[in-house]
């Protein structure tokens, strides 16, 4: 992956972290909610790989990756006990 490329993921991880956030009520920081849309694109494009569904485009993958964060922020919610 070029230094580009990673830029754009981050961003697209950043922002899908942060539609997550308010979509799930997050009351986390904005850098939580921002690391966790990092990891929930990771996350989104393996569950729904596995279902034949992936990201086109910077939409495709925004939406992928927020699918992915609200999964994030739903396991370490529940893992710390909240809601």
């Amino acid at each position: 992956m070029s230094g580009y490329g990673l830029i754009v993921s981050l961003v697209i991880g950043g922002v899908a972290g942060w539609l997550a956030g308010i979509i799930m009520h997050n009351e986390g920081g904005i850098l939580r909610n921002v690391i966790l849309g990092i990891i929930g694109g990771v996350v989104g494009n393996i569950v729904l790989g596995v279902f034949g569904i992936y990201g086109s485009g910077i939409i495709g993958s925004i939406i992928v990756s927020v699918i992915g964060s609200c999964i994030v922020i739903w396991l370490v919610n529940a893992i710390l006990g909240r809601r």
